[in-house]
């Protein structure tokens, strides 16, 4: 039986480099059509955070051995990130404050709560990530406090099920987390 050759390091590399430059032309082209067709209406900036979008994503899942918890994570922040890039092109309705990160929030809570769930055997893996999208989540409450945002319920929501997600993630693997801290803190 014949196996398909295995592509080496520097073809691939090679390969990425490539797409890169295609990705860069792309966006550069879609510029210029912009600016030569309707100047006043930013749709080719769309596009290209939908391009940086891909290639943070695809040059992260490339890594091996990363853990699945870091893709949540390292999604919630570029979504919310592009989403106010948006927002600010199109005259920053606050649509990304008040919506868009709220809602990105929630379902990155969903997302790390089945990772506990399906593996909960593996939750101190996910734990230092956890933390982080709670600490992300109350960005939408000082967004209040700050007089940003004014979607009051959806930003207590979001960070509610943070909280209540952190809570249950640590009810569930407590066991785990009480051995993995006598066995490094030698208890």
């Amino acid at each position: 039986m014949l196996y398909p050759k295995k592509i080496n390091a520097k073809k691939s590399n090679r390969i990425i480099k490539i797409f890169v430059i295609i990705s860069i032309l792309v966006a550069i082209l879609l510029k210029t059509i912009n600016i030569i067709t309707s100047p006043k209406i930013p749709w080719a900036n769309y596009a290209i955070c939908g391009i940086i979008y891909v290639w943070v994503i695809l040059l992260y899942s490339i890594k091996k051995n990363i853990n699945i918890a870091g893709h949540v994570l390292l999604q919630t922040i570029t979504i919310s990130i592009l989403s106010i890039l948006i927002d600010y092109n199109i005259g920053f309705k606050g649509w990304s404050i008040n919506i868009a990160i709220p809602i990105t929030i929630i379902i990155s809570n969903i997302a790390m709560l089945v990772l506990t769930i399906v593996s909960y055997r593996k939750y101190i893996k996910y734990a230092i990530y956890q933390l982080i999208i709670v600490l992300f989540s109350m960005i939408p409450i000082i967004f209040i406090y700050e007089k940003i945002s004014q979607n009051i319920v959806l930003s207590f929501v979001a960070s509610g099920i943070s909280i209540l997600n952190l809570t249950i993630s640590l009810s569930l693997s407590f066991k785990d987390i009480k051995e993995e801290i006598i066995r490094k803190f030698h208890m």
